[in-house]
């Protein structure tokens, strides 16, 4: 089981590199991107923070993917463009 944690932490990690790589302004916003997989929904759970605001989505398996492949996100960045509404970087 420490090996499967293992790997899905470094997932994590990946995804949210790939995140900021394919929207920079996250970084010069300040805003703050952490991930986990629900084994649950079977989906990633993409937090999204800055000041107090949280704002999750989930992304399925098909979004992940191009996500990695460099394509966007449509939904998440939805959730980007929310939260910086929200902590009036809008």
């Amino acid at each position: 089981m420490a090996c499967l944690q293992h790997t899905i932490e470094d997932e994590a990690r990946r995804l949210c590199e790939k995140i900021r790589e394919i929207y920079p302004d996250i970084g010069r916003c300040g805003i703050d991107v952490q991930a986990s997989y629900d084994e649950q929904t079977k989906a990633w759970v993409v937090s999204l923070s800055k000041e107090g605001h949280t704002l999750k989505t989930f992304l399925e398996p098909q979004d992940v993917q191009a996500c990695k492949e460099g394509r966007e996100c449509i939904h998440l960045g939805l959730q980007i463009e929310q939260l910086k509404k929200h902590v009036g970087l809008l």
